[in-house]
């Protein structure tokens, strides 16, 4: 395990695009943010194909990886924030410089389809990466919550849960459990379960969310029975669940539920305060964390994600 430096106050912050374009109202949101950081007393750095459409859908895969490697590589830029999420950061693997990341570790972070991107360098390095906020929606939430969560893990190396004010844990299945937390958005995870690009799920602690305007429960019990049919969860050790929002009212539990079948020893709890919501935190990807339903707070990070 790699675990990044700290971001202090007057350090530079690299912001890069692996996912959808920044374009339209996009790019003044972007702006609106660095404004925010910058008043924060951190400096901002975009890439140099933030703004790129290159492909008419996005940048090109290669303009999307250079950045990103360059970021690395940048011995002034301390941080890595994904502007928004999309469809597509998994066409960088191939293009990305593990050696060059995990020679270079810093914190790199984002959500939705920025999971993939996350997820791929923590396995293919070792590197603690992160689900928080994307760098955009630090300027259009309606709240600071998250922006807050995030400078609270990354600054101040927190180690705290929190969940927003109203809300509390929910135990789905009974159980205690320790392993490596990996996860975020459902639909990405279950692209990394199989073939060049994918993760080992041995050991591990699984936080799903999905978004559930573009994600239906048939989707997503098609997505959770593809895991279950390719042994996801014959390996892992417990399973944390965020938020699940679908017009019909069937949550992801009954889904998991109904697709794990009473087959499975391992606990599973839910909070919500990671997804496609408002109040986000920041989820450590790559560090120890235990499950415990018997506590109140039932999930307990067990390792820095900072230093």
């Amino acid at each position: 395990m790699i675990i990044p430096d700290k971001l202090k106050k007057g350090d530079t912050i690299g912001v890069v695009a692996p996912s959808n374009p920044i374009i339209g109202e996009n790019v003044e949101e972007i702006m609106m943010a660095k404004k925010i950081v910058e008043n924060d007393g951190f400096k901002v750095k975009f890439s140099k194909n933030l703004f790129s459409n290159t492909n008419l859908y996005s940048s090109s895969a290669k303009e999307k990886a250079k950045d990103i490697n360059d970021m690395f590589k940048d011995k002034d830029v301390k941080m890595i924030w994904c502007a928004k999420g999309g469809e597509n950061s998994n066409t960088t693997f191939e293009y990305l410089d593990f050696d060059v990341i995990k020679n270079n570790p810093k914190i790199i972070c984002g959500y939705s389809d920025i999971t993939s991107l996350t997820n791929i360098i923590t396995e293919e390095t070792g590197l603690v990466t992160f689900s928080s906020t994307n760098f955009k929606t630090i300027a259009t939430d309606e709240t600071d919550f998250s922006y807050r969560q995030a400078l609270k893990r990354f600054c101040d190396g927190s180690l705290e849960i929190d969940l927003p004010k109203g809300e509390k844990y929910n135990t789905i299945k009974e159980g205690k459990a320790t392993g490596t937390l990996i996860g975020g958005n459902l639909s990405l995870v279950r692209g990394l379960v199989s073939g060049k690009y994918s993760i080992d799920f041995s050991d591990k602690i699984l936080f799903l969310e999905e978004l559930g305007f573009e994600t239906g429960p048939a989707l997503v019990s098609n997505y959770l029975y593809y895991m279950k049919q390719n042994g996801v969860f014959c390996k892992i050790k417990g399973i944390w669940l965020g938020s699940y929002e679908h017009e019909s009212n069937i949550t992801l539990e009954k889904i998991l539920l109904d697709t794990l079948d009473n087959e499975y020893d391992f606990p599973i709890v839910k909070t919500n305060n990671f997804g496609h919501i408002e109040n986000k935190i920041a989820i450590p990807i790559g560090i120890k964390v235990q499950i415990d339903t018997t506590k109140e707070e039932k999930i307990k990070f067990l390792e820095n994600c900072v230093k």
